[in-house]
């Protein structure tokens, strides 16, 4: 026998019984909060052309991808990212369609190394997005409905932090460094390399109130006082756009009352390119890796031939079930109700009462094993199943109740009516 077949490969991992349990829970969850919100449902394939994803715009690094070819030699990739898929969708299925367009999803991705999953190499996303309109309120809506969806999983104690990347732009424009420049610049700050980052501004010839600005930006984290403090710089109107946009967007959020989940984060940036305004991120305690991300990108969708302003965020499913495991979360397990054990004479009866209480919303596992009475309470004990039903003929039947030891004989008929 191979060695190979008794294990996983790296970065995926079985999902077993309970966490299965919880983990379809917190789907369903999700799902019926994102459908209350008016938002329908796409599934793009798990297989797409490496092409849709291949453009810088993209946001994912090639080398992160799973990639083989098709028998006609065509690169294939497994779906690495779910808003991408979701863009091409509405530039060319939807591209007549009236906007606003909101689509939610949940599946999995699959990426090499990535903290989406812990890093997981298959991991479950879901998310939503609203395509064909650019307002704070949308903006306001979509982190409105990300709060909303860590509550329904069951967290309480998270934070939400809000940036916005063309207060970045704007400085880069004042600095007047080259494209490759500004890129470096980036990479070192969000790697929050310090070090790094003065060395580079050192060999600069940018005004200094900038370079003191662009140097601190990482300490520009906080409460909405942090956007008052950049105000007091001498910026460009695009920086002070962010700004005011970042402002209006705090606004909507108090008025929705979410206020307390709420910080402001001037220095964040991300490694997503397609990004064109605000961006945020979920964090809780237990996990060291964001829990969601979203933001603006309104020229996503240009890429598969339709302009269309867009706004969304990508909740990371297996990260919310491991953060709420270490917070010790209460957590709901599969329960079967009742065990149905019978003799030859009351087979045709097993079948019909197991039927009756499964159309009732009860659990029921029927005995296919052939065990004693004795072996059935045995077994029912160790699976945690309430009782067990022993069906002896057409009629008759005892009812033994694992907890108590307790042993009842009735008649189905009685059953049925109680």
């Amino acid at each position: 026998m191979s060695k190979w077949k008794i294990y996983t490969p790296d970065g995926v991992h079985d999902i077993l019984c309970d966490d299965c349990y919880q983990k379809r829970e917190l789907e369903h969850r999700l799902r019926m909060l994102f459908r209350s919100y008016g938002f329908r449902e796409v599934e793009p394939p798990a297989i797409e052309f490496y092409d849709v994803f291949a453009s810088e715009g993209s946001g994912i690094l090639q080398e992160n991808m799973f990639k083989f070819f098709d028998q006609q030699g065509r690169i294939l990739v497994l779906r690495p990212d779910f808003t991408v898929p979701v863009a091409r969708i509405t530039a060319t299925k939807f591209k007549d369609a009236a906007w606003p367009l909101r689509f939610s999803y949940i599946g999995n991705v699959y990426r090499y190394n990535d903290y989406g999953g812990g890093k997981q190499s298959e991991f479950t996303q879901a998310g939503v997005e609203i395509f064909g309109v650019n307002t704070p309120e949308s903006d306001a809506e979509v982190i409105s409905i990300a709060i909303q969806a860590l509550k329904t999983s069951g967290l309480e104690n998270f934070q939400i932090d809000i940036g916005q990347v063309e207060f970045f732009n704007g400085l880069m424009e004042e600095t007047g460094l080259s494209d490759e420049e500004v890129s470096q610049v980036r990479m070192l700050i969000y790697r929050k390399d310090n070090v790094g980052l003065g060395e580079f501004l050192k060999r600069t010839s940018i005004r200094d109130d900038l370079k003191q600005l662009i140097f601190g930006l990482p300490r520009f984290f906080g409460s909405s006082d942090v956007i008052e403090k950049a105000r007091s710089y001498n910026l460009n109107e695009k920086s002070k756009a962010a700004l005011d946009n970042i402002s209006e967007i705090l606004e909507i959020l108090d008025d929705y009352g979410h206020s307390r989940y709420i910080s402001v984060d001037l220095g964040m940036l991300r490694d997503q390119t397609y990004d064109t305004g605000v961006i945020f991120r979920g964090f809780t305690y237990g996990v060291g890796f964001p829990i969601l991300t979203g933001s603006r990108y309104d020229r996503l969708a240009g890429e598969f031939g339709k302009d269309c302003p867009a706004t969304g965020f990508t909740l990371g499913v297996n990260m919310v079930m491991a953060a709420l495991q270490r917070q010790k979360a209460p957590a709901e397990k599969p329960v079967t109700d009742t065990f149905v054990h019978y003799l030859r004479e009351g087979r045709a009866a097993a079948f019909e009462l197991c039927s009756v209480l499964r159309k009732q919303g009860l659990a029921v596992e029927l005995d296919v094993s052939n065990m004693t009475v004795q072996e059935a309470v045995r077994y029912a004990a160790e699976k945690d199943i309430g009782g067990v039903i022993s069906i002896l003929d057409e009629d008759n039947i005892e009812i033994h109740y694992v907890q108590s030891g307790e042993t009842a004989r009735v008649k189905i008929s009685e059953l049925l009516k109680g």
